[in-house]
């Protein structure tokens, strides 16, 4: 206890100073008696002095200790009872036990003792569970910060509504960036005069100028097709959550080709820099238009990217030019490697397989040694009688080696070209793509958030029906000495066939010169038909899986596998083909188990739902048209009720995200 709360008491050498007083005096008594008395007197009235004032000195401090006392005390009553600050005490099955008077406030009864916590808010007493020692949570119209003693059973909140809207008030107003591009205007305005270029440019400079005034945006034209956009957080919020609608207002503007005009943004947001945020803006719009165009990517300081829109199927952009110098550059990779290794995705499909033929020939066309990563326990049925006709060619077959030998084989100086997926979950071997510094990344998928790092060439065309046909322009930039046998040139026709569904669906000029150039190397189109042949128990299996399919709204059809059953990818890509086929369905989508315990999903559309997206929130990915995904963990039951919901909120919000 400190000091002042001592009973205070004369000080031990006052009273040895009067001792020694004493003594001296008797001295003097003894010899001059008179002088005696007078000092006798002078002391006694000292003392006296002294007793008295220590004693008033004890009364005052003794009163000033009583006066403190009950100041401390009634300091921590209205601390415990007045304070702007809650306390609960809860009891083992979480019902309030004690509360002090400011969480009275909360409750429509005079006390919110006997209330359950769960009536202060519903997620309170999960929270709790969860052992944390601090939760922020909502209470009616206010923020609190937790402070959790779980031995005591005792809750401290403490209120952070100014300090949290504060936060939200930053938030909003940090600067966001974008980039905006029109997708195909230099095709559309392709021999146009200058007055209909004139009339085009206005009409999309008045709807931009329109939109960027409705919402506060900063907008500024950079180029005949490019432009500028600054705005804050809480505007791309609105943005958000009116899904862009500039895009849908934009496309409706139809030029003299009938061809639709496109937008993409690229959009950079977060705490960062703004050279920082104009490089997210660039790198959200390269993706965006990787993906097709015709959509919005949007890109935080942490990498993560939410996309909107890609509603209408992509226009096709390339050109023999481009063609020729990826053809150019790929022969130079090839020379400059002591071996190329090529591989697709798991479980490979016959675009994969075609396509990997295809970048064989190109290395042997310039004098290198080549192989193509097959994992043998991981092969499709829809693809095993083409790997049965290609195990008969010696020669060809030889250059096939599963991912063991493969590994052995790679060099750091060996060229790895990837075909058919540009994801590094998804190749066949995933340690290859880092046991060399030299990757080629061949694909026709929109690009997604995941993607082969640091790649020496990439070659994306999502315009393309399929990889075998990219890969079949590129042969034809090859050395003269390039020769196709009759299997290698049908693999490749196999994979545009495949993946065109017969060359109906996402087929452009460009798809039938492919398929010319390979017919003349001596493709054989029965031969293909051979391939895609199928046994009658699968037809069996996958009349049953249409048979189970519902109509769930707006011509969207979903079908089911029975629980237990497992079916192949190939097998539930074809029921949602087939279920596409009928009258009134615009979008299928097939789920069944795999072998591998997952829950696969197949989907596939005309062109009006755009199945990409919706498998994208489900961790997927695909083409607008053709999409599918793996779900790990989950029933069919549960997935079904996941991608009803997705299905509803694609609908319901307008645009899909």
């Amino acid at each position: 206890m400190p000091n002042f709360f001592k009973k205070p008491t004369m000080s031990g050498h006052l009273w040895v100073i009067y001792a020694i007083s004493i003594v001296l005096l008797g001295f003097i008594w003894y010899y001059q008696w008179l002088l005696g008395l007078m000092m006798t007197i002078f002391l006694a009235a000292s003392i006296l002095y002294s007793i008295r004032t220590e004693k008033h000195l004890i009364n005052e401090t003794e009163e000033y200790i009583s006066t403190l006392s009950y100041r401390v005390k009634k300091v921590g009553e209205e601390a415990l009872l007045e304070m702007p600050i809650g306390i609960v005490l809860f009891s083992e099955d979480y019902a309030v036990e004690w509360a002090n008077p400011y969480m009275n406030a909360f409750t429509n009864d005079d006390t919110l003792v006997g209330h359950p916590l769960s009536e202060l808010s519903k997620d309170l007493v999960a929270k709790l569970k969860e052992n944390k020692k601090e939760v922020w949570l909502q209470i009616q119209d206010y923020e609190f910060q937790i402070m959790v003693k779980k031995d005591e059973r005792l809750l401290y909140l403490f209120d952070r509504t100014q300090q949290s809207e504060i936060q939200h008030l930053y938030q909003n107003e940090q600067t966001v960036m974008s980039v905006i591009f029109l997708d195909n205007y230099e095709e559309i305005t392709q021999g146009m005069d200058d007055t209909a270029k004139s009339h085009i440019n206005s009409q999309v400079t008045s709807i931009l100028n329109r939109w960027a005034g409705d919402y506060g945006v900063y907008l500024k034209r950079t180029s005949q097709e490019r432009f500028m956009a600054v705005m804050n957080h809480e505007i791309l919020k609105r943005l958000e959550r009116n899904k862009f609608e500039i895009l849908d207002e934009v496309r409706e503007l139809i030029s003299d080709k009938n061809v639709p005009l496109t937008l993409s943004f690229g959009i950079g947001t977060g705490p960062v820099t703004l050279p920082e945020l104009g490089e997210l803006a660039q790198s959200s719009l390269d993706l965006a238009l990787g993906r097709g165009g015709d959509q919005v990517a949007i890109k935080d300081d942490t990498g993560k990217v939410r996309f909107y829109g890609g509603k209408t199927n992509p226009m096709e952009k390339r050109t023999r030019v481009r063609a020729r110098v990826i053809s150019h550059a790929m022969k130079e990779l090839v020379q400059e490697s002591d071996k190329v290794m090529i591989m697709g995705h798991k479980a490979p499909d016959m675009d994969a397989i075609g396509a990997s033929i295809g970048i064989l020939k190109i290395a042997e066309a310039n004098a290198k040694e080549a192989s193509i990563v097959l994992d043998p326990n991981d092969i499709d049925t829809g693809v095993q009688r083409m790997i049965e006709e290609v195990s008969k060619d010696e020669e060809l077959w030889s250059k096939f080696v599963s991912p063991d030998d493969a590994l052995e084989m790679v060099t750091n100086n060996t060229l790895l070209v990837v075909v058919d997926t540009h994801k590094p979950s998804l190749v066949m071997e995933e340690k290859l793509l880092n046991k060399t510094e030299h990757v080629v990344v061949i694909d026709h998928h929109r690009r997604a958030e995941e993607f082969i790092s640091d790649p020496t060439l990439v070659y994306m065309e999502p315009y393309a029906s399929s990889t075998a046909e990219l890969v079949t322009e590129l042969l034809e930039y090859q050395p003269k000495k390039l020769k196709l046998s009759m299997l290698e040139s049908t693999a490749l026709l196999s994979g545009i066939i495949v993946d065109t569904k017969s060359f109906t669906l996402r087929t452009g000029s460009r798809t039938f010169d492919a398929a010319s150039y390979l017919r003349s190397k001596g493709a054989d189109t029965i031969l293909v038909q051979k391939f895609m042949k199928e046994d009658l128990d699968v037809y069996v299996r996958r009349s049953r899986l249409i048979e189970r399919a519902e109509i769930y709204r707006d011509g969207v059809a979903i079908s089911t596998g029975d629980k237990g059953e497992n079916y192949g990818a190939v097998l539930i890509a074809q029921a949602a083909d087939t279920l596409l086929t009928m009258s009134g369905i615009v979008a299928s989508f097939v789920i069944s188990e795999r072998k591998d315990g997952r829950i696969g999903i197949s989907a596939r559309s005309l062109g009006d739902v755009n199945v990409q997206v919706v498998m994208e929130r489900m961790n997927g990915g695909g083409h607008l048209t053709n999409a599918a995904t793996q779900l790990e963990d989950t029933t069919i039951e549960d997935a079904k009720g996941l991608l009803q919901d997705i299905i509803d909120e694609y609908f319901e919000g307008g645009d899909s995200e």
